[in-house]
């Protein structure tokens, strides 16, 4: 017979070597003896339960039976025509007399059963170790179940890390798609959320913002970016305390990744500069978030309900002489003549994700010639939507 207190033993080092709940691993094992014992005993059309009694050191087996009644199952020579279920639900089952008991029946065994019980039958012990066959079968459901729970264990873990921050070591790169193992999971970072110009080397650790967990025949896949917004917004939790204790928050975040992000903050207490406490002394807290990016620049502007402040900031680094609200979300930004270029930007970007950061259209001109419309000064939150859903639809 078996050695119960071996197979907990065994149950227990098991678990504990991949991080598993112990009383998962022994309900895999149970659920092994179960399908050894069937393909033993050939009880091919019987629901075999095992039961492992850790205080008494014992191993039983049960028969497992259904109560039915005659409206829950359906017999020899009803037709499926006649038994037609409502739409979204099953087919009555067929009665099978080793897998389902009367209620008339069930009441003999116990008087209090209702219908949808189980009942479970004792089975005699075996006498003897399982043959090879029906060993090999236990070892199969083993690590299949094995592989359920781990699967099932990380996905929870993961899933419960989506919008955050997670650390990987980069596998391999193929066709632009960079493959990260996290350690119990792995994740793929695609072409389109890495960071334009970055470059992975193997073995390299870095931060990934998890975007999903998706299922597949391997286990949970694991959605990466780095050039997602709130990859930026994160790191900023990191480094910076009154962020995470909300005394600081981000009102707003526009990024074009590798090249420049702007972030919009605001304070929640008196006496606190939300711009100061995302910059840090020396710059020491800016400069920590910087180094995990690389060379994209970072505007970080104090949020403000005011609509000329907040756009006068937004074209940082920029200094602006006026705003002039045009209509409900139009706005014409005059700039010193020596200050056009860092207002627009190199191919508009400055402006444009000025107009992301606010959704306000930004017309940005010269303060000496107001009437001279500038190449690439003007952008329109809307038009950017829609650029956007068009190569979105593209890609498709």
């Amino acid at each position: 017979m078996l050695d119960v207190k071996i197979l907990v033993k065994a149950a227990e080092q098991l678990a504990s070597e991949k991080d598993l709940d112990v009383s998962l691993v022994l309900e895999a094992i149970e659920a092994a003896l179960a399908s050894a014992y069937k393909k033993e005993y050939n009880k091919k059309g019987e629901i075999i339960k095992c039961v492992v009694d850790k205080k008494k050191g014992d191993v039983d087996f049960f028969q497992v039976k259904t109560v039915v009644d005659n409206d829950s199952v359906r017999f020899d020579g009803e037709s499926e025509e006649t038994i037609q279920p409502q739409e979204g639900e099953e087919m009555i089952p067929l009665y099978n007399p080793e897998r389902h008991l009367m209620i008339d029946e069930a009441k003999k065994v116990k008087s209090d059963v209702q219908v949808g019980d189980e009942i479970l039958f004792d089975l005699e012990a075996p006498s003897s170790e399982f043959g090879r066959i029906a060993a090999q079968t236990a070892k199969q459901v083993v690590l299949q179940k094995l592989r359920e729970i781990e699967k099932d264990s990380v996905k929870k873990e993961f899933e419960g890390k989506v919008g955050n921050l997670v650390n990987g070591l980069v596998q391999r790169v193929e066709r632009g798609n960079v493959f990260i193992d996290m350690g119990k999971a792995s994740g793929v970072m695609f072409f389109s959320e890495s960071i334009p110009g970055e470059h992975y080397r193997l073995g390299e650790k870095l931060k990934f913002y998890l975007l999903s967990v998706q299922e597949n025949t391997r286990g949970p896949g694991l959605i990466l970016s780095r050039s997602h917004p709130k990859f930026v917004s994160k790191l900023f939790e990191i480094e910076v305390p009154e962020i995470a204790d909300g005394i600081v928050q981000i009102k707003g975040i526009v990024r074009e990744a590798g090249s420049r992000t702007k972030i919009a903050v605001t304070s929640t207490a008196d006496g606190v500069d939300p711009v100061g406490a995302c910059v840090g002394q020396r710059g020491a807290r800016v400069m920590a978030v910087n180094n995990e990016l690389g060379n994209e620049k970072l505007d970080i502007i104090e949020w403000s309900e005011n609509a000329e402040k907040f756009i006068a900031s937004a074209i940082s680094p920029a200094d602006v002489s006026s705003v002039e609200l045009i209509s409900q979300r139009e706005a014409l930004v005059l700039v010193p003549d020596d200050q056009l270029s860092l207002a627009i930007g190199r191919g508009g970007q400055n402006v444009r994700l000025a107009a992301k950061l606010t959704g306000w259209k930004i017309d940005v001109r010269s303060q000496s010639k107001p009437e001279e419309v500038l190449e690439g000064g003007t952008a329109d939150i809307e038009e950017e939507k829609n650029e956007e859903s068009d190569k979105k639809e593209e890609e498709e």
